[in-house]
């Protein structure tokens, strides 16, 4: 018995020491065949391989929300809010005032054309709302931000100074933006060259405080510094729509904050539209802030 145990005992041996023709040939081809990833170290295996199925389910989710709620891709005007009609579609209506959210102090008052206050741009878009088609809803605009105050009058040696300022602020603006463009996202590449020109120009007045004088002064020795500020400004105005005009609501970002500083502001843009059509075309625009005709560029605005 021990005879055969130690015979069979050198036959496995054998075999494992001279493995047959097939068995390596099976090796090799076990070999070939691709080793399927093993999930990462305390990973689901069941979480990752159903990843993608989650993705679809997502995506899915997504598209069904806005079918069950049209109005979640749908954009109204400010003052106004979206309500979908019996066959659920999307509309814009006027929205309630006192839907809007109570402000948190008077620096978000702001005061209408019509010398009203209101609480915020929320209520006063939402009053102007309820007012379209009518000559007051018409007439009615965001003057200023800020409750309604008392603004001194305009004096003609005053409206004559407040272009200086106008200029060199919109100057000083371009070079802090530039300057702060760290993502590219405040200025395309085309504005940048030009600034770029502005900002490394030894003979650039730095911001501060000057005098009128001096301002008068740097406009005419480095009058080419100027040119491309003016529009700049006047291309970030003209939005709605993008037409060569500036309304009274496209001029607002601009007007509403300077006018509680500069009580000059409303006369000064009163009488930039020349020809009193209630726009401001660039050609006006460039004219009230000194910019000569022939440099008047619509190619600038970029």
């Amino acid at each position: 018995m021990k005879v055969w145990i130690f015979f069979l005992l050198c036959l496995a041996g054998h075999a494992m020491a001279a493995p047959t023709e097939e068995a390596v040939v099976e090796e090799l081809l076990i070999a070939e065949e691709p080793i399927a990833e093993e999930p990462e170290v305390g990973a689901n295996p069941v979480q990752v391989e159903i990843e993608e199925f989650d993705e679809a389910i997502d995506i899915f989710e997504e598209e069904q929300a806005f079918a069950d709620n049209p109005c979640l891709d749908h954009h109204c005007k400010k003052g106004k809010v979206c309500e979908v009609d019996e066959d659920n579609t999307p509309m814009c209506v006027c929205q309630d005032p006192s839907s809007c959210p109570a402000s948190e102090g008077e620096y978000e008052h702001v005061c209408g054309t019509n010398n009203v206050t209101y609480e915020s741009s929320c209520h006063f878009s939402a009053t102007k709302c309820a007012l379209e088609g009518t000559k007051k809803g018409h007439k009615l605009h965001l003057d200023y931000t800020g409750p309604c105050k008392y603004i001194d009058a305009c004096l003609d040696s005053e409206l004559s100074e407040f272009p200086l300022r106008m200029r060199d602020w919109l100057k000083n603006v371009l070079v802090t933006l530039y300057e702060r463009d760290v993502d590219n996202n405040l200025l395309t590449e085309k504005q940048k060259l030009r600034v770029k020109k502005i900002f490394e120009n030894e003979k650039r007045l730095t911001a501060g405080e000057h005098s009128l004088d001096l301002l008068a002064h740097d406009f005419e020795k480095n009058y080419n510094m100027y040119i491309f500020p003016v529009h700049w400004q006047f291309g970030q105005l003209d939005q709605h729509p993008v037409d060569g005009y500036l309304t009274h609501s496209e001029l607002s970002p601009l007007r509403a904050p300077l006018i509680p500083m500069e009580h000059c502001t409303t006369r000064f843009f009163e009488e930039c539209d020349a020809d009193n059509d209630k726009y401001i075309a660039l050609e006006e625009w460039s004219n009230c802030f000194g910019i000569k005709e022939q440099d008047v560029d619509k190619d600038l605005i970029v």
